[in-house]
């Protein structure tokens, strides 16, 4: 029997990502998701925020690194990871984490500009160059009549 272990999420970051590598080079970025559910208490609604802890590993970690910040409202498509550990102190500790296969800006409110990078061939993302593979952009964006509906 297969077991399928996916999950979706939106929600705001709440830190800016981290890039770190490994001791091989391979890029790894940790951030974090807030999301807030909306819970009935009593005759009112009350807000209770969930936080997430998401792990991304090469070209998506160097890209999230690049193109993400606090406060970003993000779309996490990956798998959850469960993993326990002993502290400092003895005790037992456990936490879930999300690995994330997909992140994406969330258009709800907000838009964006995607720029595709070039690939590598070695499976990484960005350019050997250390410019993060991100070509300039071509042409600056058209200019609307604020008065006026662009469509």
């Amino acid at each position: 029997m297969a077991f399928d272990n996916t999950v979706t999420l939106a929600g705001n970051v709440t830190r800016d990502p981290e890039l770190r590598f490994t001791n091989t080079g391979v890029a790894l970025a940790t951030f974090s998701v807030a999301w807030n559910q909306k819970a009935p208490q009593g005759s009112q609604q009350e807000d209770k925020a969930h936080y997430f802890d998401v792990t991304c590993w090469r070209s998506l970690a160097e890209n999230v690194a690049e193109s993400v910040t606090r406060g970003m409202r993000v779309v996490v498509y990956g798998r959850l990871d469960w993993h326990s550990w002993e502290d400092d102190n003895g005790n037992k500790r456990s936490a879930v984490e999300i690995v994330a296969d997909e992140v994406t800006p969330s258009l709800k409110w907000a838009t964006a500009e995607v720029q595709k990078i070039p690939a590598r061939g070695d499976g990484g993302g960005a350019s050997a160059g250390g410019g993060g593979g991100r070509p300039a952009p071509s042409q600056a964006p058209p200019a609307y009549d604020m008065d006026e509906e662009p469509f």
